[in-house]
């Protein structure tokens, strides 16, 4: 059976599904620049999947951005340690993500370490908050081992200097789970979360935003095992806080309706489905911009609904925009680009115009092998999706050959 990909916001951006814009250290408001609309891909990747129908959907997540991860501004006292100049890089290297422009915000952000570095010392929390933002603009450009690196140590810092309760450490946490999470290490990712979560359900209180933050990332993992049940309250409980700690229009919120309108779509509620994601669509283009990874995330997850109800002329510009974004902000390898290619390919080949579909399959699965390896479960999906198109062109033992492929990767435990 097919399957077609979703993006969590999560995750903020993708994000994102995907992946998250900034906030300060220790009043952080959760801002996110996302997702995984549902990241994203990134997040996005679910071990199962939603079975609608006969040829339906595999939800997916992404960092896409879109991924969903946190940019980390200092508290006064960190900053006057680092300098004025220090204080700049990262404001520009904000300012940089939020645009998407990331190849130059790499290079500031780097700039700012050094700094750092020059200025306080290695194991200052500077240098630790200037890691975990250079880490964050790895993981949304999906540079996977070189932000684990980064964050790892990020967190190191933070809990020698800053001890292992603070904010900051739940923030890092955070984003080392996401990453663990988005490679299909959902093992690595959960107490990770959980120990997130109570950090800062003990130091901010229960009606925090980023206690809505931990709980939608909890919530991801259970929706992609599959366990709707544990993962709705979470979600819901994450929406009343953001709606009414950061008001009814900010992104943070418009990654809690997409997560929650994905659940209500794998759950056949489609008319409900709709209006969270036109929701969170509008909040993602009115607050961020009509070009925004997190805004490709939504459109594609808004597509795969109109196309599981087989209303493929709604569908199909959503999909095109959806990866003309991607493919714009974030590079033509990246995987949420592989994301869009694939259900824009399961589009066409569910309409039957499999010349179409099938050098989209194609370059989505190099992109995935290269990007995620030839292991994980998104490319186990994208072979799964090739099968199927085989079959109906007569080419049973090639379709045989990656359907044996892709349950040699599904059984791997994870």
């Amino acid at each position: 059976m097919p399957y077609a990909w979703k993006n969590i916001l999560a995750d903020n951006q993708n994000a994102k599904e995907v992946k998250k814009p900034i906030a300060n250290a220790s009043t952080r408001t959760g801002n996110s620049a996302a997702l995984h609309c549902q990241q994203d891909y990134a997040e996005r990747r679910a071990k199962g999947g939603c079975q609608i129908k006969a040829q339906i959907m595999k939800a997916i997540e992404t960092i896409s951005a879109v991924v969903i991860f946190i940019f980390l501004t200092p508290p006064a006292v960190f900053a006057q340690g680092a300098g004025i100049e220090w204080d700049a890089l990262n404001k520009e290297t904000m300012e940089l993500y939020r645009a998407g422009k990331y190849d130059r915000a790499v290079v500031v952000a780097k700039n700012a370490i050094e700094v750092a570095e020059k200025n306080v010392g290695p194991n200052h929390p500077n240098v630790a908050l200037s890691l975990n933002n250079l880490a964050t603009l790895y993981g949304t450009q999906g540079q996977y081992d070189q932000a684990i690196t980064l964050y790892k140590r990020s967190l190191s810092i933070q809990e020698k200097a800053l001890g292992s309760d603070h904010p900051d450490v739940a923030a890092s946490l955070c984003n080392l789970a996401t990453l663990y999470r988005i490679q299909g290490q959902y093992d690595l990712a959960m107490p990770l979360y959980k120990r997130s979560l109570a950090i800062r359900e003990k130091t901010l209180g229960p009606d925090h935003p980023d206690v809505a933050e931990s709980l939608n990332m909890l919530a991801i993992l259970y929706r992609i095992h599959d366990q709707y049940d544990q993962a709705i309250p979470l979600y819901k409980r994450s929406l009343a806080i953001r709606e009414k700690a950061l008001g009814p229009d900010h992104p943070d919120v418009a990654e809690s309706l997409n997560n929650l309108a994905e659940i209500y779509d794998t759950k056949g509620q489609y008319i409900q489905a709709e209006l969270f994601y036109k929701r969170s669509l509008a909040i993602l283009e009115k607050v961020l911009s009509p070009n925004h990874p997190s805004v490709a995330s939504c459109l594609n997850n808004l597509a795969t609904l109109y196309r599981i109800q087989g209303q493929y002329d709604l569908a199909m510009p959503l999909y095109k925009r959806s990866l003309a974004i991607r493919e714009k902000t974030l590079g033509p390898d990246h995987p949420d680009v592989a994301v869009s290619l694939g259900n824009l390919a399961e589009l066409y080949r569910i309409q039957e115009q499999y010349s179409k579909a099938e050098p989209l399959y194609n370059r989505a699965l190099l992109i995935l092998e290269k990007a995620l390896g030839p292991d994980h479960p998104d490319v186990a999906t994208i072979t799964e999706n090739m099968a199927v198109l085989y079959r109906a062109t007569k080419r049973d033992k090639e379709a045989e050959k990656l359907e044996q492929r892709s349950v040699a990767i599904r059984a791997i435990k994870r």
